[in-house]
């Protein structure tokens, strides 16, 4: 079931953790590409000076100020990354989609990444983008309604754990513990050393009443 406005206008923490374990689904060219959202960062409309929104809107960030479950797209490195508006119009929040584990269209992620490695087709915001082939024109997308591009809870129960840890790859904001992510889960990004345990596990499909799952510091 696709996810609703009222689940993306949560307060960007709450619905940070929230988003583990839900499919990231985009169709292109008659083909499915999806994958289950395995690491996410938060970014929030005050006190928060790694937030692209922090010195308030530009014509590149204007999004992360629209509804809810809007996605904002913005290159950096050479790279395409991915948010998803939190809270509501006017504030400026967001969550980075930082990994997902492929679900379907394997052969499609291959391609687009260049790469034969399952777990570097998305084990980061940049990669993850390269294998979805979301770009630019995608920012502004709304999540919500659009056609070939979404957010879904999925059929079927795997339990695991969340942790978390300061956001990675950012000079601004390290000592905030934004960064969760399913523990143990191979296609997380980042340090070994975060994770309970050596990063060999996958998930299954998660239904969308599924509880959250404890997190750990």
């Amino acid at each position: 079931m696709r996810l609703d406005r009222n689940f993306f206008a949560q307060p960007t923490l709450r619905l940070a953790p929230q988003l583990l374990g839900k499919q990231l689904v985009h169709r292109q060219n008659g083909l499915q590409i999806s994958g289950l959202i395995v690491e996410v960062e938060a970014y929030l409309w005050r006190n928060d000076q790694a937030c692209h929104a922090a010195r308030g809107m530009t014509p590149k960030n204007r999004t992360m100020f629209a509804e809810p479950g809007m996605l904002y797209v913005y290159c950096i490195h050479a790279s395409w990354c991915m948010n998803v508006v939190s809270e509501r119009a006017g504030r400026g929040a967001a969550v980075l989609i930082r990994a997902v584990q492929p679900t379907s269209g394997h052969d499609a992620m291959r391609h687009n990444r260049g790469v034969e490695s399952e777990t570097e087709w998305t084990n980061g915001p940049g990669k993850l983008c390269q294998a979805f082939g979301i770009h630019r024109p995608h920012d502004g997308s709304d999540l919500v309604e659009h056609p070939n591009l979404w957010i879904e809870g999925c059929k079927g129960v795997t339990p695991f754990r969340i942790r978390r840890s300061p956001r990675i790859g950012i000079r601004l904001g390290t000592e905030f513990l934004y960064r969760y992510f399913v523990d143990s889960n191979r296609f997380v990004s980042g340090r070994a050393r975060d994770h309970s345990a050596s990063r060999n596990t996958e998930l299954q499909c998660l239904a969308p009443s599924d509880p959250l799952r404890a997190i750990e510091p």
